[in-house]
């Protein structure tokens, strides 16, 4: 299924306004089931790094920022902090730059580059990876770029789809339900293996989306996805559809976070160097 059109139908309908944007901001971390653990790994850094930091610059690197929802919920955290974004669509990096600006948040900068060649060495605290390493290629290239931009004792937080079906994909026959995706998944060894190998000294990956996440995860956004990529009428419907799945979703979203999974469809990583 092609992604990217139903992000930009999405994406047209909440950049009208900051408030429109911030509402979309919102949507995504309630629906997002990715979106609960990273916050997850996200505020556990805060408490070992971030409130300990006073009168120490705290620099974040948001790696493949997307539509910024990351570095717009982190930025909320500490206006001291600098958080440089980085993604390759140039549209999408003057919108979010704009977007920060109108919110009165200029610690947060957006430019364009491509994080397998990325690099401003010994700068962060902390690198953001979500959602992005499915999409490149050159996956080690990029790891090694995050290392030697991270400070020594710095940490990388990756999201992920896993090889257990991450991209909805279960058998050798099937494609990736995302075609973006350049693999089906991670396994968590070799996940590790290639932080180890590209300037990371300890590495700890974990399973998410478990089997409370992959019911979620049809009910929050593959069937969602499916309808609209079927016809915007579903737009309509849409409201009305989340009005009654969302709190089945809220509960297992919850269970998905609160749970250590044996298995599951995502991979989180936290690498230090």
């Amino acid at each position: 299924m092609q992604y990217d059109p139903v992000k930009r139908q999405l994406g047209a309908v909440f950049n009208n306004t900051p408030f429109l944007r911030k509402v979309f901001y919102k949507l995504l971390d309630l629906l997002l089931l990715r979106a609960w653990h990273v916050h997850k790994e996200l505020r556990s850094w805060k408490r070992q790094a971030g409130e300990g930091a006073s009168g120490k610059s705290i620099h974040i690197y948001d790696a493949g920022a997307g539509y910024g929802q990351y570095s717009y919920w982190l930025s909320g955290f500490n206006r001291d902090w600098r958080i440089t974004a980085l993604d390759v669509k140039d549209e999408q990096v003057a919108d979010c730059n704009a977007f920060f600006q109108k919110i009165g948040r200029p610690n947060v900068k957006f430019e364009v580059g491509d994080v397998t060649k990325y690099t401003n060495p010994n700068a962060f605290d902390l690198v953001v990876c979500v959602d992005v390493m499915e999409h490149i290629l050159e996956d080690e290239s990029a790891l090694r770029c995050y290392s030697t931009s991270l400070k020594q004792g710095g940490m990388l937080i990756i999201s992920t789809p896993s090889d257990k079906g991450g991209s909805d994909v279960h058998g050798e026959e099937e494609g990736s339900f995302i075609e973006e995706h350049v693999r089906d998944g991670y396994n968590i060894e070799d996940l590790k293996a290639k932080c180890l190998r590209n300037g990371f000294s300890k590495v700890e990956v974990r399973y998410s989306y478990g089997s409370p996440g992959k019911i979620s995860w049809r009910l929050s956004m593959k069937w969602p996805l499916l309808m609209l990529n079927t016809s915007k009428l579903f737009f309509i419907i849409l409201p009305f559809y989340y009005l009654l799945t969302y709190p089945f979703a809220f509960i297992l979203n919850w269970l998905d976070t609160s749970t250590t999974h044996a298995t599951g469809t995502g991979v989180i990583a936290r690498a230090w160097k």
